[in-house]
């Protein structure tokens, strides 16, 4: 499906709409998308299909289309104006459609917005907006995709310790890591991509739903739908807000796997850990010293944003009879906002990756700051066999503590056990952390080709 690719005055990004804050949480492709004027062209857009679609079928004359056609193309239509003129209507539609009306004739005037409902040019707005929204935030993603795919591979087999609860777990490899962003990425992908394509629809119901002033007879709705390249309905879906929701969720879903890496990031690269590092910036006004971890701080920011949108969109799906009194309306601003903070942590997110050193070195020695404490599992793993699992268990938890209390690492506190009774050459081997990844490299080539497969089709 190709949405409606209009890329009249309407949809010009104007120097006025930059703000303060733009370019720490938003990319330029998007905000172009899901400004005021994106929004209004969305919904010019949806006045000219209108007339077009009523014509083909007999509706109104072609003449009137016609006109209705020209005055959207070539008229000038202020959204700052529109927006002023629609408190007494509580939406842009009714201010839009009498701006529109002023450059027809009377003739022009019955082809506009004919059996059509504000409601109606306000969700095929949203769907419209989301939908051309949504490809510069795909687009960016899979680049996110293909720099997590960089770094799994290049680090495959590069070791790291493994963080549970925030502390050394066991050891893992940082292609691994990348491999799980990676597979969050593409599932994000994968959703954000099902709703534009299958769940971004037209909406087509008139005054309640029912599309009582439009004559029976062909597929007014599916027609509307194919002129401007979204999905069509099954039924009209005023107060079935379903859709919105899925969107909403999608995009939760996007800025959570983007808030992961970020975080990911701004941990490993603290001063006592330091084992990877934003390439650029992170200058400090106070401290000369400082390389702070902008990008990922920024992409924090903008997703911790995110979740109160999401819930406003879905505290919005109850809505009364056949149209919303206030709920519908809070979706218009807060879809907004939820394209524009995802869009703009998706490129920070780009940028972070694709400028990010990492230090292997550094991972390494950090394994062994806890003096081989993270290797009592396979210690225990290997006394299993012998003196049954929960002894072994118990036996290694105990030589740990007097190691941990004689501040000596955990190979000389095992030596010096007569119960553990493994040899130095079976200790070294057990204490190696290259020997007890697991299938850390299995998963990660599976990842690699999972996504490698995708990239295929």
């Amino acid at each position: 499906m190709k949405p409606s690719s209009s890329t009249s005055e309407h949809g010009a990004r104007s120097p006025g709409e930059r703000s303060l804050w733009g370019a720490l949480f938003t990319d330029p492709d998007v905000e172009a998308e899901v400004c005021d004027r994106a929004w209004l062209r969305a919904m010019l857009d949806f006045e000219r299909a209108l007339a077009i679609v009523q014509a083909r079928a007999g509706i109104v004359t072609e003449e009137a289309a016609r006109m209705v056609v020209t005055a959207i193309d070539v008229g000038h239509y202020d959204p700052v104006a529109i927006g002023e003129g629609s408190l007494t209507s509580g939406t842009p539609v009714v201010p839009l459609v009498r701006a529109i009306g002023a450059h027809v004739t009377a003739e022009g005037r019955a082809a506009l917005h004919n059996g059509a409902t504000s409601q109606d040019v306000l969700d095929t707005a949203l769907s419209l907006v989301a939908s051309r929204a949504l490809r510069p935030i795909l687009a960016g993603l899979r680049a996110v995709a293909a720099e997590c795919e960089r770094l799994a591979e290049r680090h495959r087999d590069t070791l790291i310790a493994g963080r549970t609860l925030t502390q050394h777990a066991l050891p893992t490899t940082f292609g691994l890591k990348c491999a799980g962003w990676l597979v969050a990425v593409d599932e994000a992908v994968d959703a954000l991509t099902r709703v534009r394509e299958e769940r971004l629809a037209v909406q087509f119901g008139g005054a309640a739903g029912t599309l009582a002033a439009v004559p029976r007879g062909g597929d007014p709705t599916g027609q509307l739908a194919a002129e401007l390249g979204l999905a069509a309905p099954l039924i009209p879906w005023h107060t079935n807000r379903t859709r919105v929701a899925e969107l909403a969720g999608a995009l939760g879903a996007a800025s959570g796997v983007l808030a992961k890496i970020a975080q990911d990031v701004a941990l490993l690269a603290q001063t006592e850990v330091a084992e990877v590092a934003e390439a650029d910036g992170g200058t400090s006004s106070a401290m000369p010293h400082k390389h702070n971890p902008v990008r990922a701080v920024l992409v924090t920011a903008a997703t911790r944003r995110v979740p109160g949108l999401v819930a406003t969109v879905l505290a919005a799906m109850a809505q009364e009879h056949e149209r919303a009194a206030g709920a519908w309306h809070s979706e218009w601003q807060t879809v907004t906002e939820l394209l524009r903070l995802v869009g703009g942590a998706v490129r920070g997110t780009r940028e972070l990756l694709s400028r990010l050193r990492v230090d292997p070195e550094r991972m390494r020695r950090n394994l062994d700051l806890t003096g081989g404490l993270l290797m009592a599992e396979n210690v225990a793993v290997r006394l299993a066999d012998r003196v049954g699992r929960s002894e072994a268990q118990e036996l290694v938890a105990e030589v740990c503590r007097t190691a941990v209390a004689a501040g000596r690492p955990l190979r000389d506190a095992l030596l010096a056990d007569l119960r553990i009774g493994l040899s130095e050459q079976e200790l070294d081997e057990t204490l190696d952390p290259a020997g007890y990844t697991g299938g850390a490299g299995e998963f990660t080539d599976r990842a690699l080709a999972a996504h490698r497969g995708r990239e295929r089709r």
